[in-house]
């Protein structure tokens, strides 16, 4: 609804000053006068064109009362219909509100309960287009003042996901920060009818699966939890990813119970088990402190259950442990 209202405000304003007229061209300036006769005039026919070769100052003068003619005429106003657009915009939302719906009554993301219940793998991300990089942001120092940079690309053959760039630890010369250099690629939420937040559920797996290929560089990968509280917006789940470098290919698999719990880039003394059934987006970040070129390439992040895992968290919490958590 918010959508709605902000289509339908942007169309009020626009209906009511449409139409400016010749008076206020020496408020608004010469470039808006142009930029309304453009978007209303009609393309010159080619027997015209030696008419049109005028003086500066001539064509200045001559403009100015052709513009107050074209704005008046009723024939060659602009093909634009906002109602329209509107409409557009809604019955997209609306359609695509509707497949959620059937597919909640279908099961989990349109497959039948059973199906779901018997699945023992998913692939969650692959890279095989640019529509699948638009689903990825990627960030790095330099929004602090550093050196750092960071670029993603498709790969060979369209096959796969390239993320390189060059890392450096120079600190920032802005008398304040006294560390750098990072890099790092993130997922993008993923978002519903009406741009709402929605969440993966991997509550059946217990497996982050992956398959990269490396320089010998350690990443962490970090996995955030959704959340619509302020302060936990720089909490998540972390460990680490070791690549092995050379041409081929590795598989790598996390347990989810070796995720660790941090806040704000610090491990935390709590340690809390991660949330599957409520994941936001996960991500990839480079901060070993060594300067220099790098790149990951990624063919796909995935999901599965692994029967042979049976640990259900890796860090332990009790009063033997450390009593001051629990006073």
């Amino acid at each position: 609804m918010a959508l709605v209202h902000k289509l339908l405000r942007g169309t009020y304003i626009l209906r009511k000053f449409s139409k400016p007229t010749s008076a206020l061209y020496p408020f608004l300036g010469i470039r808006f006068a142009e930029y309304s006769s453009s978007l209303q005039k009609p393309v010159a026919s080619p027997g015209k064109a030696s008419s049109q070769r005028k003086t500066e100052g001539d064509l200045q003068g001559d403009h100015q009362k052709e513009v107050a003619l074209d704005i008046t005429s009723s024939e060659e106003k602009p093909d634009v219909s906002f109602d329209k657009a509107i409409r557009d915009e809604a019955m997209y939302h609306f359609r695509h509100l509707k497949d959620e719906i059937v597919d909640h009554w279908r099961g989990p993301e349109g497959h039948s309960l059973h199906e779901v219940l018997l699945e023992q793998a998913k692939v969650v991300w692959q890279f095989r287009g640019k529509e699948d990089l638009d689903k990825w942001t990627v960030t790095s120092d330099k929004t602090i003042g550093g050196r750092s940079e960071v670029f993603l690309k498709m790969g060979k053959n369209n096959q796969s996901a390239l993320l390189y760039g060059t890392l450096s630890s120079e600190a920032p010369q802005d008398g304040e920060s006294t560390r750098s250099g990072y890099c790092a690629m993130k997922s993008r939420i993923p978002r519903g009818a009406f741009e709402r937040k929605m969440s993966y559920d991997w509550s059946q797996f217990n497996t982050l699966y992956l398959r990269v290929r490396g320089d010998g560089r350690p990443w962490m990968v970090n996995i955030k939890e959704d959340t619509d509280f302020f302060q936990r917006t720089n909490q998540m789940y972390s460990y680490f990813m070791f690549t092995r470098g050379g041409p081929y290919w590795q598989e790598v698999k996390i347990p989810f119970s070796k995720f660790f719990f941090s806040n704000r880039g610090r491990i935390r003394d709590v340690q809390h088990e991660l949330p599957l059934d409520k994941i936001s987006s996960i991500g990839f970040t480079l901060a070993d402190k060594v300067d220099g070129p790098f790149f990951l390439e990624i063919d796909f992040i995935g999901v599965f259950t692994d029967p042979a895992h049976t640990e259900e968290f890796a860090y332990e919490n009790s009063p033997e442990l450390n009593p001051r958590l629990f006073k």
